[in-house]
């Protein structure tokens, strides 16, 4: 989920590690977390301001699936709970569990106003539960000790995760009494790729699941039609023809200026950067990333993409036919006006950035590169092979691609979906880059796709505003009748009597 505040470091980083970088394909966008200011909710909340938010830590085993001595191993995995508004167990009030992604829990604490905004009405206990090697749950003691090597890195599986919030949620409920209070998980981009997956692997402990810009299907044998960057081409075209055009003419601009021989030297000081460049690739990899960011997080129809278009856009004095002084002026109306520009903003190491490409040179593969139809860029389409000697090098481990899908079964989603899925919403906006692998249509009564237009990556989930759009205050709306109904029809059938036949 999207940070207000936005130090947790970038969204869009080059793929996959801090320290790789395949030339192949530049980069691909983190799923949870911005480095762009969001904007403060400008309604009243009281959730936000009158809350008793306690921190807890479970003491969970390294290992849920074996039974080797190392198995046996726990470490301290934290949750907190704000028990505010909870109506208690005896009247079998719901608890909402947020299901923590690639981010420390701070990020789900204070980016998610959906839960705030509905514990009251809900009466329901808010339940924030961090992901195993994020933030302050690190297994081995530390993160220097977790995220050293593929040996203790190893335990870090999507499978694992489920499996922890599955312990730590019947630890709740036994904590608090709460024996039939029903839980709605919830999760934004890749934390609701894991709500749906736990509400399908769990089902005797979730009653539903709000799965927020769940890119469900974009791995290796569920490739979308089109991918990442044909949607930010399209929202960058449809903002302003000019811009686009400028955009897709400065790539060659680059290279040409690169290739003389103090072309790099030249690169440096006109984008500023704040040390000199060693490689062309560098200020494309860090462009791209703006790019890309301001298309997934651009909160309100065109605020990002309109505010570097306008830029680029406006003739820069002295200089009417200057590509690169133009993309500058994109860069500083996004970053804002500085002495340099760090082109490793978005590359910088960090234990998230570790974890998060173990995870993607594991089993959450990604297929994402730069296709024919993504004209914004240079084509580089996605490479496997430069994909697996990469996360070799780097991690000493190569790639599972099909594993993803042989476990969870979403080769066919819709089929899969509709033979044993229930109570599932699975929410995109199409102005998002990773709703082209999103579940975007009905399966069933019970598994359904909400949509919006103008949307963008887990924005529903964020804080309301005076100003919101229609659509968005109805996709809200659509996701809490859900939620109620489940909720209604939970209570029914606990004071409804089971015949068994004789």
């Amino acid at each position: 989920m999207s940070l207000p505040f936005t130090i947790l470091l970038p969204l869009v980083f080059s793929i996959l590690s801090p320290y790789f970088v395949s030339l192949t394909h530049s980069n691909f966008a983190r799923l949870g977390i911005t480095i762009s200011p969001t904007p403060r909710p400008t309604k009243k909340v009281e959730a936000s301001t009158d809350y008793d938010l306690k921190f807890f830590y479970y003491d969970q085993n390294l290992d849920h699936f074996t039974f080797t001595p190392e198995s046996y191993k726990t470490f301290q995995q934290r949750y907190a709970i704000d028990s505010t508004h909870w109506a208690g167990a005896k009247a079998n009030a719901p608890i909402l569990a947020f299901l923590g992604e690639e981010s420390s829990l701070e990020g789900d604490l204070f980016g998610v106003g959906f839960f705030q905004e509905n514990g009251p009405r809900l009466k329901a206990l808010l339940v924030y539960i961090e992901h195993r090697y994020y933030g302050k749950s690190m297994p081995f003691g530390s993160a220097k000790e977790a995220l050293k090597n593929a040996s203790t890195l190893g335990y870090l599986t999507a499978a694992q995760a489920l499996a922890d919030y599955a312990a730590i949620l019947l630890h709740v409920k036994e904590k608090y009494s709460a024996k039939h209070s029903p839980i709605i998980v919830v999760g934004a981009s890749y934390g609701g790729m894991l709500a749906a997956w736990f509400r399908l692997k769990y089902p005797h402990i979730a009653l539903g699941a709000l799965a927020s810009s769940a890119p469900l299907l974009y791995f290796e044998d569920t490739r979308p039609k089109f991918g990442y960057y044909y949607i930010i081409t399209k929202v960058f075209k449809e903002t302003s023809e000019r811009c686009y055009k400028t955009i897709r003419t400065s790539w060659d601009e680059i290279d040409r200026v690169a290739a003389k021989s103090n072309g790099l030297l030249i690169l440096s000081k006109k984008f500023k950067t704040c040390a000199q460049l060693s490689r062309s690739f560098d200020i494309k990899d860090f462009l791209d990333s703006i790019y890309a960011e301001a298309v997934q997080f651009n909160r309100n129809p065109g605020d990002w993409v309109t505010t570097i278009c306008n830029a680029i856009n406006k003739n820069p004095p002295n200089r009417k036919n200057d590509v690169l002084d133009r993309i500058l002026a994109g860069v500083v109306a996004y970053l804002g006006n500085r002495s340099c520009y760090d082109t490793d903003l978005f590359v910088r190491p960090s234990n998230i950035s570790i974890a998060w490409g173990w995870q993607g040179c594991t089993e959450i593969v990604m297929p994402i590169g730069y296709d024919k139809q993504d004209t914004m860029f240079q084509t580089a389409p996605f490479n496997m092979t430069s994909f697996i000697d990469d996360c070799k090098s780097n991690y000493g481990v190569s790639p599972r691609p099909h594993w993803i899908t042989t476990y969870f079964g979403i080769q066919d989603v819709k089929l899969i979906l509709r033979r044993f899925g229930s109570n599932i919403i699975f929410s995109n906006g199409l102005a998002d880059p990773y709703s082209v692998a999103g579940v975007l249509e009905d399966v069933s009564d019970s598994v359904v796709a909400i949509k919006t237009v103008n949307g963008t990556h887990s924005q529903d989930l964020g804080w309301s505003r005076n100003e919101d759009p229609e659509w968005l205050v109805m996709q809200r709306k659509k996701e809490t009748d859900f939620i109620d109904s489940w909720i209604s029809t939970s209570g029914r059938t606990l004071v409804s009597p089971i015949t068994i036949p004789d």
